[in-house]
């Protein structure tokens, strides 16, 4: 097949761009695999002529919907040059949108993959919206990366809803387990505010911030002392290997990707009960979910008895192992001919 994939890509960063990245890696042992995403960037050398880009205004509101009218045009160019047999559009929104028009004009089949904040916070946009529902119409096949957002996309408008988790493929060092770790984007949904309270209620711990975001500033002058902030950081895997326990307060989830990299290390995880989150730690076995900042405090004690922390980390080892991102591409291959038959 010759399947075109839409939406970020390296080298941005992000967990959509992490998804296709590993994704398209695992489809280009048996596919030719193209990508079209937001420029300017600078393709990685091995992929120079395979990866393609629209260049648009970095100004908020103009952005995606320049890159949905500005990509479905380039897809249609690409199309007579290439030959796609499918579009394959991540996030639901303007990205996907290009993928919508594209389909007007060249009549390809559209799959598209909902990944959380698109179906979840886009579609709560007066302007969102309406991107989100046309897309979930005109699609011809909708993923959503867990139980919780296929619900979601039917309430919104979408037909029959395939669930394809996101997979996991992260490397681990030998460290010393000590840490209470966050990592995500230091923004008002992720409540990184939470784990800085929870860092007073264990003064003995340190505690890790991974990641970057607006609110980074103010933070870090209310953080207690036992609280370390990294920035954004491409080695996560040895920072996790060094960590005890990961700790995921988000206020909303659509998978939490986080969770199974912490996992797949051997890393227990807290995380609020919300979205895709409890879909992942299985309660009591892998980790453990809170509602309210009580529960919270008593879900980390009791996790970081290290005879506990030991085999909750060992069964989120068994649980990461289904998560593979062969598996995923097995998976969204089975769809592909299920869409062009």
């Amino acid at each position: 097949m010759r399947i075109l994939m839409v939406g970020h890509y390296p080298p941005h960063g992000g967990g959509v761009a992490r998804h296709v990245d590993n994704l398209v890696r695992h489809l280009r042992k048996r596919h030719e695999v193209h990508v079209l995403t937001y420029g300017p960037v600078k393709p990685r050398d091995f992929e120079r002529d395979l990866v393609h880009q629209v260049r648009v205004l970095p100004v908020y509101g103009l952005r995606g919907t320049g890159f949905a009218f500005l990509g479905s045009k380039l897809i249609a160019e690409l199309h007579r040059e290439v030959g796609f047999d499918i579009i394959h559009a991540h996030f639901v929104g303007t990205t996907s949108f290009a993928g919508v028009l594209a389909k007007e004009k060249t009549g390809l089949p559209l799959v598209v993959t909902a990944h959380g904040s698109d179906l979840v916070h886009t579609a709560r946009l007066a302007l969102g919206r309406f991107y989100v529902e046309r897309t979930l119409r005109e699609a011809d096949a909708v993923i959503a990366v867990s139980h919780f957002l296929a619900r979601r996309a039917i309430e919104l408008g979408a037909g029959e809803v395939r669930v394809i988790p996101n997979g996991i493929e992260i490397e681990g060092f030998p460290g010393r387990r000590k840490y209470v770790t966050f990592i995500g984007a230091l923004r008002d949904y992720k409540a990184p505010e939470v784990f800085l309270e929870l860092a007073e209620h264990f003064p003995g711990r340190e505690f890790l911030v991974v990641g970057e975001g607006p609110l980074r500033g103010k933070l870090e002058r209310e953080a207690p002392p036992n609280v370390r902030f990294l920035g954004y950081r491409k080695d996560v895997g040895r920072v996790l290997s060094e960590s005890a326990l990961l700790v995921l307060p988000s206020k909303r989830e659509g998978f939490g990707l986080v969770i199974l990299e912490a996992n797949s290390l051997g890393v227990p995880a807290v995380g609020r009960r919300t979205g895709g989150i409890p879909e992942l730690i299985r309660e009591g076995k892998n980790g453990l979910t809170f509602e309210d900042f009580g529960e919270l405090v008593e879900a980390v004690k009791t996790l970081l008895e290290p005879k506990t922390n030991r085999k909750s980390g060992a069964i989120g080892k068994r649980v990461a192992e289904l998560y593979s991102w062969e598996r995923v591409a097995r998976d969204v291959e089975a769809l592909y001919r299920s869409v062009l038959r």
